[in-house]
């Protein structure tokens, strides 16, 4: 049985929910063993193989503070173990091999990003000089400068490591990998048009068609653990920015995020100062504004929070708009993301993918699916 070994980063809802993912596959796989050997937080760590089972109370009494000097030495501790077992069942009369060289092959070994920090995404590149392939779901790596973006796919190149991040755009929808299949394929793609974020799904869809307040829909949207803690990350437009500019990278813009043109949902007098305490007590200012946005929608209209890339003008761009209740983004229900392809091949008829946008479950699951073709693709 072949053996892949993961450090996890972040044990949030996502990270919690992967964990036991990956030891529900374990149980299943009779062909491959999804090594945990390291759990994280930002400051604590568990240092135990297979530590899957029993993780949480394993954390809480024995993780410690840990560097990522910490990591490799766990790691390297592990490569030491195969190439004794390797030289005890196969070749008694010879030295063990040396440790396989930073980038080359040998012990499989990766880091999961399910943070949402921008300080973890500094490591990416220590951890990928040090033999890790990347797995993550925290989209800021791949939203930083165009500088950033090109150094980190240099050292993947001169290192010979997978990064894979299917999960940035979509969640569990095979959004990134059709759009790279396309591009790389010399498919002409024209335009990419969609409902990107599951949270900001709901609000509208709800909105548009329930007589409801705006400002109740967004707290029973809170308290159903759909919106961030505070919802104006969500309203800001930001979040959709980022899967935006993920998607115009992957068809070879060298866009920044400044160049994304957003509709912030969020009044100048909310944001700024306003603590998140605040917020919460002048929701209702909302109202006025989202219900004046729906006098105008016609009778066969709903509102509709979209991200559009135009690969012609190469524009970008977050906002609210009228929707034809006859289209996809106008029939999306519940937090469904749904997404348009508009291509050459396709013509006037775009290809559509559409499903859960958001939750813990299918992004997690999202997670493990790119850890399995990192799995597959280096073995």
């Amino acid at each position: 049985m072949s053996q892949i070994n993961i450090a996890i980063f972040g044990i949030g809802n996502v990270g919690s929910t992967l964990i036991k993912q990956i030891a529900d596959y374990n149980k299943k796989s009779k062909t491959q063993n999804l090594n945990v050997f390291c759990i994280a937080n930002s400051t604590l760590a568990l240092f135990q193989e297979n530590a899957t089972e029993g993780w949480s109370a394993n954390f809480e009494s024995q993780a410690y503070p840990y560097s990522l000097d910490d990591v490799y030495a766990f790691a390297k501790k592990i490569r030491g173990q195969s190439r004794s077992k390797e030289f005890n069942d196969f070749n008694t009369d010879a030295e063990p091999p040396s440790p396989p060289r930073r980038g080359a092959g040998g012990e499989v070994f990766l880091a999961v990003d399910v943070t949402a920090s921008p300080e973890f995404v500094e490591n990416y590149i220590p951890l990928i000089e040090n033999g890790f392939h990347i797995v993550t779901a925290n989209k800021i790596a791949n939203t930083l400068s165009f500088e950033f973006y090109q150094e980190l796919r240099v050292a993947l190149e001169l290192n010979n490591k997978k990064f894979l991040y299917e999960t940035n755009v979509g969640a569990g929808l095979p959004i990134i990998e059709t759009i790279k299949n396309l591009h790389n394929s010399g498919e002409e793609i024209h335009k990419i048009r969609g409902v990107f974020s599951g949270s900001l799904s709901y609000l509208f869809n709800t909105f548009s068609v329930e007589e409801k307040s705006f400002s109740e829909i967004l707290l029973e949207a809170d308290a159903l653990g759909l919106t961030e803690p505070d919802a104006r990350e969500d309203l800001s437009g930001k979040d959709v920015a980022r899967k935006l500019l993920i998607l115009g990278r992957e068809v070879g813009l060298t866009k920044e995020f400044t160049d994304v043109k957003v509709q912030s949902l969020v009044p100048k007098e909310l944001n700024g100062q306003t603590t998140l305490p605040q917020f919460r007590e002048s929701v209702k200012t909302l109202d006025a504004i989202f219900a004046e946005n729906k006098s105008k929608l016609g009778a066969d209209e709903v509102l509709r929070h979209v991200g559009e890339l135009d690969l012609k003008t190469q524009k970008l761009e977050v906002k609210l708009v009228q929707e034809s209740k006859t289209t996809a983004l106008g029939q999306t229900q519940g937090a469904d993301a749904v997404f348009e392809i508009y291509t050459e091949s396709y013509g006037d008829q775009p290809l559509v993918i559409q499903g859960a946008g958001a939750g813990k479950a299918v992004t997690a699951r999202g997670v493990l699916g790119d850890i399995l073709k990192v799995a597959q693709s280096v073995n």
